[in-house]
């Protein structure tokens, strides 16, 4: 989808102004690939990179979008775009047009419509590319310090699987020849292995029942409670997990509030725009708490899933009514994770 330069013309008007989050938390592959209805990440930061170009470049989104489908290559891809355009043309902002492809994000869409309500969308777009390609970077890294002990887990369990099946049933026999009473562990192993070979396909339709259910459910609330419990209880996992979506709510902060948006109708935009559990329970106690009367750090320091420094920082932020200075400065300090 690159898309070459030398085509735009500066001559240009300036631009005119301007889904349901389906996602799983981490996807441990090196490459950015897609089985859902979500345009890959890759594609998405050239995307966002690209239209910045254009706009600033001067041209309108129209023709930005023209200029992008021109360059493209794939049908699938030249689809998506000409439907934005369309969408575009026929009276939808460019954040509405996003939405209706149904592959973006409320996080995406959110900021894009800030940004079109406060003359932003530039910044927005460049922050948006930048969020995806250090997004991808952290796939990266986390599929670099995973890949090793994730083989070797699955490794062991076919070789386990393999053996109770295969090897310990040609045994058996040969055991059952001594006439002997065989010791606890041993006859443990062949107990085992003769339920893996009773019942192997009930537990091959079991962990596959697992996964279905798992699907099902991803959406529901009690079932992403406890699945966001589990994964910050993770070493490594846990631990990027939460600097991601921290990391989205500064940005999302500093985005709404320096487009003026009221404190307490930032927090009600955020938590539209981050999808996970743990800090949409939180923004819903500090959205009480706003409307209670109590200071966005007050209400913050009830709970654990901020930390310390965030919270002092913000307190000294709301003294000197600097909250999207601090939102700003406080993005890099979560967007660099070491594994």
């Amino acid at each position: 989808m690159a898309i070459k330069v030398s085509h735009i013309n500066t001559t240009v008007p300036a631009a005119t102004k301007e889904k349901q989050q389906k996602s799983s938390i981490l996807q441990l592959l090196n490459q950015d690939l897609s089985f859902s209805k979500s345009y890959p990440d890759k594609k998405k930061e050239q995307f966002y990179s690209e239209i910045s170009l254009l706009l600033s470049a001067g041209t309108d989104i129209k023709t930005a979008l023209e200029l992008i489908v021109e360059e493209t290559e794939k049908d699938k891809d030249k689809k998506l775009l000409e439907s934005i355009k369309n969408d575009i043309i026929n009276g939808a902002s460019f954040s509405e047009a996003l939405q209706r492809t149904g592959k973006f994000t409320e996080y995406e869409y959110y900021s894009l419509k800030v940004g079109e309500e406060s003359s932003r969308v530039d910044i927005v777009l460049t922050d948006l590319a930048t969020f995806f390609k250090r997004k991808i970077d952290q796939k990266r890294k986390l599929s670099g310090a995973l890949s090793y002990p994730i083989v070797l887990l699955i490794t062991a369990f076919g070789m386990v699987v393999f053996l109770l099946k295969f090897l310990v049933p040609m045994f058996q026999d040969i055991f059952k020849s001594f006439n002997k009473e065989l010791p606890a562990i041993t006859q443990l192993v062949i107990d085992i292995s003769e339920a893996v070979s009773s019942y192997f396909l009930l537990i091959l339709f079991l962990i596959l029942g697992i996964i279905v259910f798992v699907m099902l459910n991803k959406k529901k609330d009690w079932f992403r409670k406890i699945t966001s419990a589990l994964i910050l209880k993770i070493p490594v996992v846990g631990d990027m997990a939460q600097k991601i979506y921290l990391t989205r709510f500064c940005h999302s902060m500093n985005l709404l509030i320096s487009a003026r948006n009221p404190l307490l109708n930032s927090i009600q935009l955020v938590k539209k725009m981050i999808d996970y559990y743990p800090l949409q329970q939180a923004f819903e106690k500090v959205e009480e708490d706003l409307m209670h009367g109590k200071s966005l750090n007050e209400s913050m320091r009830a709970m654990s899933i901020f930390p310390k420094k965030m919270i002092a920082l913000i307190k000294v932020a709301e003294e000197v009514n600097k909250l999207d200075a601090i939102f700003k400065n406080l993005k890099p300090g979560y967007l660099h994770i070491s594994l």
